[in-house]
Parts: C-alpha cells; sequence; structure tokens
C-alpha cells in the first residue's frame, strides 16, 4: 500500500480512537450524575470527522450541480444544435422541455433511491448516484448534432437527460440528511449551509466554464463544438466526488438505528436471517407505505416548502441567464457575467445564514426569504427590465438575498421534518415530487407564459410572487427545530463539556 494511503488509514484510525476515548470519558462523568443514562443518550461529535463528512457531502453536491447546471446555461446553444426550426422561441422551448423531462424521473429516483438509503445506509446510495450523474452528463457531450444522425439526437439527449434526472433524485434528499446526521444540533444550520454552497460553486463553475468558453471560442464555435467540452468535463469531476464520497465512514444516526434494528432482529431471528432481513423482498414496500401511510402531514409541508423555494432557486440561478439573453436582448456573455457575480455574493454570505438559523431558529430566516421574494420581486424586475448594468445587478442581488435566505436554511430545516429510520427516503421522495411539479418546470413555464401573454416581461415576477405566498402559509405551519435534535435520533453535541452541561441541566445535583 502507498505511504500515503497508509497515513491517512492511520490518520482516520486515531480520529476514531480519539472519538471512543471522549465517549468513554462522558459517559463515565455522565452516569455518575445520571445513573439511568444509556450508551444511546447522547451522541458527542468530532468536529475532524465532521468537517470530513461536511466537505464529502458539499464537493460531491457541487459535482452534481456543475453537471446539471451546464445545461441551463447553454439552452439556447442546444436548442439550435438539437432542436432546429425556424423559430428562435420554439427552438428554446425545445430546449426547456428537455430540460424539464429530466425532472419527471426525479420523483421516481427518490422513491428508488430514498428508501434504498434508509434500507442499506447514506453513503452507499449517494456513491452510486454521483457515478450515474457523471456517466450521463459526460454522454450528452458525445451525442452528435440534429445535422448529423436526425431526429435520433434529441432522442438520445433526452434519454441520457432521463439519466441525470433519476440520479439526482437520490442527491439533495441522501446529501442533506448526511450533513444533517453529522452535525451537532446547534451547528446543524451552519454546517447544513455548506450543501448549498456546494450548490452555489457547481452552478458558479458551470456558468463561469461556459463564459469562459463563449468568450475564447465565440458563438460559432460553440455551436458547432465548443458546447461539448462541460459536459466532457463532467468524467473526471465525478471520479474525484466519488472518491471522497467512498472514504466517509455511515452517519451516526444511521449506524445507531441499524445496530437497534440489529439488536431487536436477533431476538427473533437466527443470527444469518437477522444479517439480511433488512435487504428482504418486501422491504422496499413496507418503507413506502410506512412513508405515505405515516409520514402524509410532513410530505405535504416538505412539497409546499420545496416548491416556493424551488420555483424563486430555478427562477434566478437557471433561467434568467436566458431572460436577460432572449428577452432582453442581452449578450449571453454579459447574462452570465451578472449571474456569476450574484452567486459569488450569495456564496459569500451563505454560511452566515447558516449561523443566524442556528441562533435565531429556522422559520424566522425562512419567512424573511418567503416575504423577500413577495415584496421585492417587482422592484427586482423593474430594476432589471431597466438594461444599465448597475441596475441589473441591484435588481439581481434583492433576489439573490432573498434567495440566501432560503438556501442557507433549507438544508437543516428539511431533515428535521422526518424520523431518521424513514428520512432520507421521505425527504427525497417529499423534494423531488415538489421540484417535479415546480422546479425543473419554471423555465418552460415562464417561457410559454410570456409567450401567452404577449411578451410581458413582468411574468416572472407574479410567478415568484404566488411561489412566495404558499411558502409564507407554509413556514408558518412549521415546527421549530434549531438547536434540537433530529425525530428519532439522540441529542447530539459538539464538546464533552456540552454534553456534561446536557446532562447537569437535566438531573442536576440535589441543593439542601
Amino acid at each position: 500500500m502507498p505511504t500515503g494511503s497508509t497515513d491517512a488509514a492511520s490518520g482516520t484510525e486515531l480520529d476514531r480512537e480519539a472519538v471512543r476515548r471522549h465517549r468513554t470519558l462522558f459517559r463515565a462523568v455522565a452516569r455518575r450524575r445520571n445513573p439511568k443514562l444509556r450508551r444511546t443518550d447522547i451522541t458527542i461529535t468530532d468536529e475532524k470527522i465532521v468537517k470530513r463528512a461536511v466537505k464529502a457531502a458539499a464537493v460531491g453536491n457541487a459535482m452534481e450541480w456543475f453537471d446539471f447546471g451546464i445545461y441551463s446555461y447553454l439552452a439556447v446553444t442546444i436548442g439550435h444544435v438539437f432542436f432546429p426550426s425556424g423559430s428562435d422561441t420554439a427552438s428554446l422551448l425545445s430546449s426547456f422541455a428537455t430540460f424539464a423531462v429530466a425532472f419527471l424521473v426525479r420523483p421516481i429516483g427518490g422513491a428508488y433511491f430514498g428508501p434504498l438509503g434508509d434500507r442499506i445506509g447514506r453513503k452507499k446510495v449517494l456513491a452510486f448516484t454521483m457515478i450515474m450523474m457523471a456517466v450521463g452528463t459526460f454522454a450528452i457531450g458525445l451525442i452528435p448534432s440534429y445535422a448529423t444522425i436526425g431526429v435520433w439526437a434529441p432522442v438520445l439527449l433526452i434519454l441520457f437527460r432521463l439519466v441525470q434526472g433519476f440520479s439526482t433524485g437520490g442527491e439533495y434528499g441522501g446529501a442533506s440528511t448526511f450533513i444533517a446526521e453529522y452535525a451537532p444540533d446547534k451547528k446543524r444550520g451552519y454546517f447544513g449551509s455548506f450543501l448549498e454552497f456546494g450548490t452555489l460553486a457547481g452552478y458558479t463553475g458551470a456558468a463561469g466554464l461556459v463564459l469562459l468558453l463563449n468568450t475564447l471560442l465565440g458563438s460559432g464555435a460553440m455551436g458547432d463544438w465548443g458546447w461539448r467540452l462541460p459536459f466532457l468535463v463532467a468524467g473526471p469531476l465525478g471520479i474525484v466526488g466519488l472518491y471522497l464520497r467512498m472514504k466517509l465512514d455511515e452517519t451516526p444516526a444511521f449506524q445507531k438505528l441499524e445496530a437497534s434494528e440489529t439488536h431487536s432482529a436477533t431476538g427473533s431471528l437466527s443470527e444469518e436471517e437477522a444479517e439480511f432481513s433488512h435487504l428482504s423482498e418486501n422491504a422496499p414496500k413496507k418503507k413506502l407505505g410506512e412513508i405515505f401511510s405515516q409520514q402524509w402531514p410532513a410530505l405535504i409541508l416538505c412539497i409546499c416548502l420545496v416548491g416556493a423555494y424551488n420555483i424563486t432557486d430555478y427562477m434566478l440561478l437557471s433561467y434568467m441567464p436566458t431572460y436577460l439573453t432572449d428577452t432582453l436582448h442581452y449578450k449571453e456573455s454579459h447574462g452570465l457575467l451578472v449571474l456569476l457575480g450574484t452567486m459569488v455574493v450569495l456564496m459569500l454570505v451563505i454560511n452566515y445564514v447558516g449561523r443566524l438559523n442556528d441562533r435565531f431558529g429556522r422559520k424566522p430566516l425562512l419567512m424573511t426569504g418567503m416575504l423577500g421574494f413577495f415584496v421585492l420581486s417587482i422592484p427586482s424586475f423593474m430594476l432589471v427590465k431597466d438594461g444599465s448594468l448597475l441596475f441589473v445587478c441591484i435588481g439581481m442581488l434583492l433576489m439573490g438575498f432573498s434567495l440566501v435566505c432560503l438556501l442557507g436554511t433549507m438544508s437543516a430545516a428539511l431533515p428535521a421534518l422526518f424520523p431518521t429510520n424513514v428520512r432520507y427516503g421521505s425527504l427525497s421522495i417529499g423534494y423531488n415530487l415538489s421540484t417535479s411539479l415546480f422546479g425543473g418546470t419554471t423555465p418552460l413555464v415562464i417561457t410559454a407564459l410570456m409567450g401567452a401573454f404577449h411578451g410581458n416581461e413582468m411574468v416572472p415576477a407574479y410567478y415568484a410572487m404566488g411561489a412566495a405566498l404558499v411558502g409564507v402559509i407554509a413556514v408558518l405551519f412549521m415546527k421549530e427545530t434549531a438547536q434540537q435534535p433530529l425525530e428519532g435520533s439522540p441529542p447530539s453535541v459538539a464538546t464533552h463539556e456540552e454534553a456534561v452541561e446536557m446532562v447537569s441541566a437535566q438531573s442536576p445535583d440535589p441543593r439542601f
């Protein structure tokens, strides 16, 4: 084995040994204060391991959304390459319809990968979704144009978009669950914000690469062959993301759940039967049945929150470059440059939003974001319509600051809606149903509505306001979960001192 691998393995073993000594010391102190305290009552996290887990989830998420974002920023070019017609609007609509196709299978991907992640573990499923997304994106870069193979070109494009959509169905629910279950209760918002930092980084990388290629190659070369390069980059990036994810252990919450289920199973089954009981052919149906029969109120709330959040998200991060180019007749590079600057600003502040929702609560930050879109959408689009670079940037930032309140909070708020044993499955199903119905269709719906209303340039603002109003109502029905344990999991703390303080508060020493 190479020396570097040996050192990495030794470092990992040292980290695990430190965590074991840390927990043993805590249990010794805690039991002196409360003899009835069980081993599973409190989880003490190790900050190095948590940061490594967050990095792997966030970097993998960035890779996935880099792959997914490329299509958005090349929508106009892809429309001409794969859907040539006499009408630019028809070509663009066909391109966005193919963009939306990937979202049709996301609920299927969520229904498959989510319960699977609740049965065999978060890590294995996240690694597999990483492979699928990289393969699907890389393959798009190899498809011949419509001029070369005719109708088979859009057919193959749709096929590989379906592969992308199916894999993405297991990504967000798994990655947010992974981080939420690793993070201590008082820092779940902060660590969760790195997941959406990864999303912004992926979109920023995609937009930056497309902008660079547009600038260097020009529109002619981009239409001929340059558009393929961002898709082909997905192959090596996917290998990096897969490597990072495979290095991690399962989340502490899932390990505890698996241990408790194994212990329960061995009471009535043989050791061999118990080992494979969670993989029985009826297990997926049982999980799905439990999700829809027992978790439906939380599912409805999740769908409403995600619908409002995704409409505003995809409008700003996916549709706006096309709006600036196709509707306001900006140069394609200028539209991407404005969006790129907006996303960089959001990346600079998103972790502060994570800290704020840990301190003040998830609901205040989510309500701020929803009300921001409801109140500021019309002023923002009026500024964007003005056409001057300064006003366009101000309008984009107004919407961006509203969006970052949602981005920096959702990754901690959504996993807390569901208990540990069905968290991955429930969140994947709810998130992807909503994204399929509302998020991925946003560019298509806005483009179609603008055509129906004779090119009314304020249609995107009205659509965002309607989504925000639904979001406001959903936030009102939420329970506050900041600084609280996840349902079905023990309290999780960052330090030994915090654990002792928690036990002392629950069982204070008697006073005479």
